[in-house]
């Protein structure tokens, strides 16, 4: 079983695969690029994937995440392939991943067991 450490190691290394993936694409070429719109939506399913396995204690440390809005999206994505609305996926890639990388390495600077964590 995967401990907090190494779930909160994988949310930055998806976070930064995305921010990779889509710099210097306009969110036209992102819509009119089906397999990175799916790749980019993988990753984001790994991100809520961790979340959704964190422990209440890691999750307590920082309010100003939306915990429960990254899962739900994770949810979306893996149960509504059909309807993705991709603007919001390419809005949460730039917008909103950002933010969460920054978030996780705060979270990850104040927790102790995350010594060899790559944040």
């Amino acid at each position: 079983m995967r401990r907090d450490d190494q779930r909160l190691g994988d949310i930055p290394e998806a976070l930064d695969w995305i921010a990779n993936a889509v710099s210097g694409r306009t969110e036209a070429d992102f819509v009119a690029d089906d397999t990175l719109c799916y790749a980019v939506a993988q990753r984001l399913t790994t991100v809520g994937e961790a979340v959704a396995r964190l422990s209440p204690e890691v999750k307590a440390r920082d309010a100003s995440v939306h915990w429960k809005d990254i899962v739900g999206l994770r949810n979306i994505l893996i149960h509504e392939y059909f309807g993705i609305y991709w603007p919001l996926v390419w809005q949460t890639a730039v917008d909103h991943a950002p933010v969460l990388r920054a978030q996780i390495a705060a979270i990850g600077k104040e927790n102790p067991t995350c010594g060899k964590m790559q944040i």
